[in-house]
Order: C-alpha cells, then sequence, then structure tokens
C-alpha cells in the first residue's frame, strides 16, 4: 500500500504540466508554421494587396482600386485566354478519367504481363515536363514526326499538329493524355478494394460482366474517380508548361491558356498588379468548380461505412 502514493507522485512528475506538452507541440510545428506564413500566407496577402494596384515590379506600387479587375471585364484576350482552358480542362479531364478507368480494368483482368504494363503506364509521370514537352513536338512535326507518319500508313494526309490554330489544342489534349499512369495506380487499388462478394452476387443474378463494371466496380470505387477527377480539374486549370513551351500560346492564340497570360502580364510585359488580379480570379474560380463538384458528387459518390 505504500508504493502507491510513490507511484502515483512519480507518474504526475513525468507527466509534466500541460504548458510544457504545448509548447514542445509548438516547437515540432514551427517549422511548417514557418514555411506556412513565408512561402505562402504572406505571398498570398502580397498578391492580394498588389491586385489592387499598378505594379511594374520597378517602381513602386500604385493603388488603383478595382481598376485591374475592371479592365479585365473589357479585356479580349482574357476572355479568349479563359475559353480556351476551359475547352482544354473540360475534354482533358473528361478523356482522362475515361481512358484511365478504362486501363485500370483491363490491368486488374487476369493476364499476362499486367506488370510490365502497368509500369509502362506509370513511366510517363517520372519525365520531366520541359522533356515531354520537347519530345512531343519532335513527335508533332509536321514532315518527320511519328504522328504523321502514323497517319500516313492508314492513308490519311498529314496534320500541321502545332502550326494550325485547329489543331494545336488538341494535340496538347493528346500529349496530357500520355501521363495518366498515376490515376491508373488509383483507380487498381479502388478495383481491389471492391468486396469479392459484390461480383459473386451479381454473377449469380446473372449479370454480364459490363454490367457488373458499371453497378458494382463503379459505385464502389466512386471516391476514387472523385479524388482523380478533382485533381485533374485543378491542374488543367493550371496548365502552363505544355503551351508555353510547344506552341507559346500559338498559333493565332488558339493555346493562349489562362496561365500562360498570368505569365506573360507578370514577367514579360511587367503587369504585376494586373497579373495579381488575374490570379486571384483563377483562385476563385478554381475554389467555386471544386465546390460544384463535391456538391454534385454527394448524389454519384457512395461511401462504404467501416466495418
Amino acid at each position: 500500500m505504500s508504493g502507491r502514493p510513490d507511484h502515483h507522485a512519480r507518474t504526475a512528475r513525468s507527466a509534466g504540466p500541460p504548458v510544457a506538452g504545448s509548447a514542445a507541440a509548438f516547437l515540432w510545428l514551427a517549422p511548417w508554421l514557418t514555411g506556412f506564413a513565408v512561402f505562402l500566407l504572406a505571398p498570398a496577402a502580397m498578391s492580394a494587396y498588389y491586385a489592387m494596384t499598378d505594379y511594374s515590379l520597378l517602381e513602386p506600387p500604385v493603388w488603383i482600386g478595382a481598376a485591374n479587375f475592371a479592365e479585365l471585364w473589357h479585356d479580349p484576350l482574357f476572355w479568349k485566354a479563359c475559353r480556351n482552358t476551359v475547352y482544354y480542362a473540360t475534354v482533358s479531364v473528361t478523356l482522362g478519367a475515361v481512358l484511365s478507368l478504362c486501363v485500370a480494368v483491363l490491368l486488374e483482368m487476369h493476364v499476362r504481363g499486367r506488370g510490365i504494363a502497368r509500369a509502362i503506364i506509370f513511366l510517363p509521370t517520372l519525365v520531366p515536363l520541359v522533356a515531354a514537352a520537347l519530345a512531343w513536338s519532335l513527335m508533332y512535326n509536321p514532315e518527320a514526326g511519328l504522328m504523321n507518319r502514323a497517319l500516313a500508313t492508314i492513308g490519311l494526309p498529314k496534320i500541321n499538329w502545332l502550326g494550325e490554330a485547329r489543331w494545336a489544342m488538341p494535340a496538347l489534349i493528346i500529349m496530357g493524355l500520355w501521363n495518366i499512369g498515376t490515376a491508373v495506380v488509383i483507380y487498381s487499388a479502388a478495383l481491389r478494394d471492391v468486396p469479392r462478394a459484390l461480383y459473386e452476387a451479381a454473377e449469380i443474378d446473372g449479370v454480364s460482366r459490363l454490367g457488373r463494371l458499371w453497378h458494382v466496380s463503379i459505385p464502389c470505387i466512386s471516391p476514387a474517380i472523385l479524388f482523380n477527377v478533382m485533381i485533374s480539374i485543378i491542374w488543367s486549370l493550371q496548365v502552363f508548361g505544355a503551351p508555353q513551351i510547344m506552341t507559346e500560346g500559338g498559333p493565332d492564340h488558339a493555346t493562349y491558356v489562362y496561365q500562360l497570360s498570368v505569365y506573360e502580364h507578370a514577367f514579360r510585359y511587367g503587369r504585376m498588379g494586373y497579373a495579381s488580379a488575374m490570379a486571384w480570379l483563377q483562385l476563385l474560380a478554381t475554389l467555386g468548380i471544386a465546390a460544384l463538384t463535391l456538391a454534385l458528387s454527394r448524389r454519384f459518390v457512395h461511401h462504404r461505412g467501416a466495418a
């Protein structure tokens, strides 16, 4: 009996005061909080201020209120960039989701060599964007590119992929479909998590393989589909590298996307205030589209309860 008070005393001394525990937790979080404040919060606050100013990077910013946003409303290139970005995002997200899901379903079938095929499909995600853009530029060469050679083998005429306005954006979208490896891996993991009992029950009921895919697989992996779609929407609305390297927004502004417009106004024309206003509109539009997607997903995404 005499040992119990000593045990409780030692426990109390080892636990220490709550303030000491809070200080230790803050010290562990301090590097992350510092990085967040310095590299995210402070630049965001500065850009919000610059959006209300006329700032050329070489002279102090001059407060002009909402004049930058009013100018954007009357800027035809701004609306051109918006239309191009929406077009790219809509087509690339839709085709990317369908293609990656189909590839994942095929890879989950019991076929020989699917491990090698999965590695080959994932490999493009490891290639740097600049190298990939240069390689695709060579493939799109109107004279000696592989794309036109493939068309010639089936008797189709050559296409000036990056030199004609009607083909430049489809060329960038095709290039984006090359990089579906991450989505395929996520879909494959989700498909493996579908309970086998659901497939067996559907098979007993006489449901075809395509029916099992539509009524069993897709509802069960709908959270993974939502995740991939959300990531694809965010990235496609910020597309920049490929248009900048391959077309520089041409021809005739056919690939002049939003992020390229922000970059040019900020660093080519020296209008940092105008570019900051564009960046904030892009952020608000992205948040709005993401919120709308999440709201619509409540009708289609099925979350399984924990067992």
